[in-house]
């Protein structure tokens, strides 16, 4: 485990986190105290230290739950040691997964991602993920690398999210994209539905943005830039419907879950994202036809209405600027219809 060193760094903490080790308690485990736990049956000698280093950091997970070091191990409690990096061994399956692609050519390929679909194998999602549709589409491609972890990803978007990807075919390609993703010369705007009607017609977010020390699995604005990374976001709003506000928002920065946590932070949490409490009734009426209808909304789009629509860069090769668009998926499209109905009949 001493190879994995820099994978606990905080610095690294907005990164995802992805499984490299999982042990299973047996019927018979005496209570015992997760890093001796784990120092007795980690590869590598890893010491009792690191481990509860590892712990403090949130990266020691029981059932899908970060504990800390004196947390005690019960018969049948799963142990999971997760990093902010996949395993440089992990298999990546070809599999046959459908994929939405809106352009390609021999460096790179641009695809628009389901809601559902899963980026990058790790902790919890080990096949049917994006990567694994890839590494079966582009098998026969020579300048395709399969033993690369992440497998031509410059960027990512969450599970739930939908929209635009670009992916290198190729390392050189690769690594010119990731520069323009690195330097802000990528253009990028989300379609989001959000709770509550936005006063501002457009307006600037900033705060750092790093993992909440109470929840790992969580990201958290700090205003005053103490932890986490800086982080911009520019929304425009589009439309006032009810009790909710259909907004455009441009990335400045690519962190985990920025917009997602920016939102929260300005009160304005985005539709239906379980994860940051969307998926209550925020705003609006407590009669039982409004709890109703807001049900029958999250039925329609029962995920963060959260859509990457547009993607800009230059070609590595031809030094072109490219840009591309993709509609509103059909669940948010019902969705902001509902919505419009809503506010034109309650006006």
């Amino acid at each position: 485990m001493d190879n994995y060193s820099d994978d606990w760094d905080d610095e690294q903490a907005d990164d995802e986190l992805y499984e490299h080790f999982r042990f299973s308690a047996d019927k018979g485990q005496s209570l015992l105290r997760v890093d001796k736990f784990l120092v007795d049956r980690l590869p590598g000698g890893a010491s009792r230290n690191r481990v509860q280093l590892a712990a403090e950091a949130g990266y020691i997970l029981v059932n899908d739950i970060p504990v800390k070091s004196n947390y005690r191990v019960k018969p049948g409690d799963v142990v999971s040691v997760v990093m902010t990096r996949p395993r440089r061994e992990t298999e990546i399956i070809p599999e046959n997964i459908p994929l939405d692609i809106v352009y390609e050519d021999e460096e790179l390929l641009v695809v628009n991602k389901p809601a559902g679909l899963v980026v990058h194998p790790g902790h919890g999602n080990y096949t049917g993920t994006l990567v694994n549709a890839l590494a079966y589409y582009l098998k026969d491609d020579p300048a395709y690398d399969p033993s690369d972890p992440r497998l031509g990803l410059v960027h990512r978007i969450d599970k739930d999210t939908s929209g635009l990807l670009v992916i290198a075919k190729k390392p050189e390609t690769k690594t010119h994209l990731s520069m323009q993703f690195f330097r802000k010369t990528s253009k990028r705007t989300y379609l989001a539905l959000v709770w509550g009607i936005m006063q501002a017609d457009e307006g600037r977010i900033e705060g750092h943005i790093g993992r909440d020390p109470r929840d790992r699995t969580l990201m958290k604005v700090f205003p005053g830039g103490e932890q986490g990374k800086p982080a911009i976001t520019h929304y425009k709003v589009l439309e006032r419907l009810g009790y909710v506000s259909l907004t455009e928002c441009k990335l400045e920065t690519g962190r985990t879950h920025q917009i997602r946590a920016h939102m929260k932070y300005t009160g304005h949490v985005i539709f239906n994202d379980e994860r940051y409490g969307g998926n209550e009734i925020l705003r609006g009426r407590t009669s039982a036809k409004y709890k109703q209808f807001v049900q029958n909304c999250f039925a329609v789009c029962p995920r963060q209405a959260l859509h990457a629509q547009t993607l800009g860069f230059v070609h590595p090769s031809t030094g072109r600027e490219m840009f591309f668009g993709a509609g509103c998926p059909p669940d948010m499209e019902e969705l902001i219809a509902k919505w419009r109905t809503y506010s034109n009949i309650n006006e």
